[in-house]
């Protein structure tokens, strides 16, 4: 079933403190060889901070899906990442697992640094309710360079040394996508996600989704503090599927 991998690549989930969520994997539906997807989203809290994404993704062969991952934050972070994915499941059965492993760079205070991401997806999709809806969790670790400075004395002088350490990021999503009608799908995500330099943070994601025209679609919806420094936000997405 394709429904929740044609609609979960819009719900991006890697959050920062303080502001917007950022881009995620997909969910565990490969993208059938030689089909492609384009998102772009945009998030907006009442304190003015955002972020904008770009997501995309082609079916390079069965069971195997290769994306790129842009984005940027108002405070100056850019990252840019990109990503395989490959189904542990053979296709068969209601459940689907991946895998998937990106590699990628951060840019932040002027410096380049290394980011890569290991994530582990289970899906099923269900009817039986209106035109039926999907379930998903996906867990996922982020590894970003950071640098650190210390600070030596050297006889009568001090000497500072720059050098990187890992900043680890782990997350889990929750998601239930139902639709009412074929042209709408409503989606509830649930993002956790705990750093070492930052309070636990938990959100709802809850948006509409709507099929315009064509292969276009339109998401809007909001996104809710449950726990950790978060404001609430506004969000609004497209893309385009071919």
């Amino acid at each position: 079933m394709s429904l929740g991998k044609h609609l979960v690549p819009a719900l991006f989930a890697c959050a920062f403190p303080g502001a917007m969520a950022g881009p995620a994997q997909a969910g565990p539906w490969p993208r059938e060889p030689g089909q492609a997807f384009i998102a772009l989203t945009g998030e907006r809290d009442r304190e003015g901070n955002s972020f904008t994404g770009f997501y995309a993704e082609y079916g390079l062969a069965r069971r195997r899906t290769l994306g790129l991952e842009i984005s940027h934050t108002d405070v100056g972070e850019t990252t840019a990442m990109a990503w395989y994915q490959k189904s542990l499941d053979g296709g068969q059965g209601p459940n689907r697992l991946s895998y998937a492993l990106g590699f990628g760079a951060i840019r932040r205070d002027g410096q380049l640094l290394p980011l890569s991401q290991a994530a582990l997806m289970w899906g099923r999709g269900f009817s039986g309710l209106w035109d039926g809806g999907w379930l998903t969790a996906e867990a996922r670790v982020k590894v970003a360079g950071k640098t650190e400075e210390v600070r030596v004395r050297q006889g009568m002088t001090q000497v500072e040394y720059a050098y990187l350490t890992p900043e680890i990021v782990t997350k889990l999503d929750l998601t239930v996508g139902i639709r009412p009608s074929p042209a709408w799908a409503l989606v509830n995500q649930l993002r956790l996600e705990a750093r070492k330099d930052s309070d636990f943070s938990a959100r709802l994601a809850s948006s509409a989704v709507y099929d315009l025209a064509g292969p276009a679609r339109l998401e809007i919806g909001i996104v809710a503090p449950l726990a950790g420094p978060s404001e609430p936000a506004l969000k609004i997405g497209t893309w385009l599927e071919f």
